[in-house]
């Protein structure tokens, strides 16, 4: 039986169809987003990125092409937006809201990872190295969103490379910060502390 791109974070993936990334125009009609306007998404990101110590300086109209490559929608609260073990060609940014980032192991329970706030990302690796999401990212309030699919993030590259780089150097920023704080908690768990 086919899955759905949309099929819940429990589920096993299905044979080749989990080969398939999940698109977000397929995603984005499952969970009803809804277009936001593109100059008040824009405003919201520019003002996150300027606050955001992980982000390099970029002038306002640098700025403004960055945000050009973004879509922005409104995702009501309990809208999944990213599968566990889903193939993913998509990055989110959170504008306004919570996003819940959960996993459930093999035969154990839901376990919440993180809660993400306006200014991070999720899905972020998997748009850049094509693996498989580890958690399922779920909506807790309405959210504003800004979406990057690789698509667009290839045209960025070839288009705009200086913004292309500012934007990865934040991204390997957040990715060697989350791998220090999981570090930290492995080591505290092997220590028994």
């Amino acid at each position: 039986m086919k899955k759905s791109p949309d099929r819940d974070a429990d589920a096993e993936p299905a044979g080749n169809d989990a080969l398939a990334p999940v698109r977000w125009p397929a995603r984005a009609v499952g969970v009803g987003a809804r277009p936001l306007d593109a100059r008040q998404g824009a405003a919201l990101f520019a003002q996150l990125w300027q606050a955001d110590s992980h982000a390099l300086d970029l002038a306002p109209d640098e700025l403004q092409r960055l945000a050009g490559f973004l879509d922005y929608v409104s995702v009501p609260a309990g809208a999944q937006l990213i599968g566990q073990d889903e193939q993913g060609d998509y990055l989110l940014v959170v504008l306004e809201g919570r996003i819940a980032v959960e996993r459930v192991p093999a035969g154990g329970a839901r376990t919440r990872l993180a809660e993400v706030k306006p200014g991070d990302m999720v899905g972020e690796m998997s748009m850049l190295d094509a693996g498989s999401r580890f958690s399922a990212c779920t909506t807790l309030t309405p959210c504003l969103l800004a979406v990057l699919e690789a698509p667009r993030f290839e045209a960025l590259m070839a288009a705009e490379p200086r913004l292309a780089l500012a934007l990865l150097a934040s991204l390997a920023r957040r990715l060697s910060l989350r791998l220090r704080q999981v570090g930290a908690r492995l080591s505290a768990l092997l220590s028994g502390g």
